[in-house]
């Protein structure tokens, strides 16, 4: 962890001119600062990381995720994503974002592009000190873990780099709160009036004992599992998959990555009676933290039921440039 704000400067300045850009998993410890109603304020206190490798108070996580027409064996079924992590994130070459690349290099396939490309968000974790949301149930635990958009993200990264700032903002006694403040800009939520408070304040006791008491996050641990060999190969083959306009295999992927939201129970039911069930995998699934869906951007449409031609041309236009 970043003992100065030297140090985190450094870092990003250095990030900028290379031009870059204890678990408790399943618990509700995150904070859906998304659900703030439009017009209020949530008053939030980021903490440092546990992880003392890492310079900054947050990790960046990135995820692809891929559109199918449906979930195969389902009667109506309607068109679903997956959400699957980008090797990126861990350093490596992702082989979806291989191919998505070249895609760029030709107009007519600049949306697809767009829709396949790796999503940024960042984890951070901390105190929520004013909270407009009328949780119905809040955890024991009560340093929550904030899932950010690059909108927000921006503006936490911006300020750091101001000169006039003088600690940082997760310091015990002279850090600065964040205010999460939620409005609305053609139709989509807007994040963009957000910001730092401008006295600091200090952590108060039952903060402090919170604290010594729980332990604070080691942000690493609530990132993805790194793909397998295997895995990597699942991913491209739902990746061509999903380009081609095919529905989501349960029998194929199910028990590697599947839908947010669906259920073990839900997979079982959507098998056909002639594909019996294969032995389990070890794999574990993804579990999906991420809330892209409530900080919507424009992006090209999934179609229910997508053109097969299109699709066709689409994989001989990749195939053809490959050659």
């Amino acid at each position: 962890m970043a003992t100065s704000l030297a140090e985190i400067r450094a870092k990003l300045a250095s990030q900028e001119n290379r031009g870059s850009g204890n678990s408790q998993g399943g618990d509700n410890g995150i904070y859906a600062h998304w659900n703030i109603q439009e017009g209020t304020t949530a008053r939030v206190r980021f903490l440092p990381d546990a992880n003392t490798k890492n310079t900054f108070f947050w990790v960046e996580r990135l995820m692809i995720r891929l559109p199918f027409a449906g979930v195969k064996g389902q009667v109506d079924s309607k068109p679903t994503v997956v959400q699957v992590p980008c090797v990126e994130m861990y350093g490596d070459a992702c082989p979806v974002l291989a191919e998505v690349r070249t895609w760029f290099k030709d107009a007519s396939l600049e949306d697809m592009g767009r829709k396949y490309w790796k999503k940024k968000s960042y984890l951070f974790q901390g105190f929520v000190r004013d909270n407009p949301i009328n949780e119905d149930k809040t955890p024991e635990n009560p340093i929550r873990r904030f899932v950010i958009s690059p909108q927000i993200f921006n503006l936490v990264k911006n300020a750091l780099m101001d000169p006039e700032l003088e600690n940082l903002p997760t310091d015990y006694e002279g850090g600065l709160d964040f205010n999460i403040k939620k409005t609305s800009k053609g139709g989509y939520a807007d994040y963009s009036t957000s910001t730092w408070a401008r006295k600091e304040s200090a952590l108060t006791q039952d903060e402090l004992q919170a604290i010594e008491q729980y332990g604070l996050y080691n942000l690493g641990d609530f990132l993805p599992k790194k793909p397998s060999d295997a895995e990597l190969k699942i991913i491209k083959e739902m990746f061509e998959a999903s380009v081609n306009g095919e529905a989501y295999d349960v029998d194929r992927w199910g028990a590697y990555y599947k839908p947010a939201g669906m259920m073990n129970t839900e997979l079982n039911s959507a098998r056909t009676e002639s594909a019996p069930a294969p032995a389990p995998r070890p794999a574990p699934v993804v579990e999906d933290v991420e809330k892209e869906a409530s900080e919507p951007v424009a992006s090209a449409p999934v179609e229910a039921k997508p053109s097969s031609q299109r699709a066709e041309d689409i994989l001989a236009m990749i195939r053809n440039r490959q050659k």
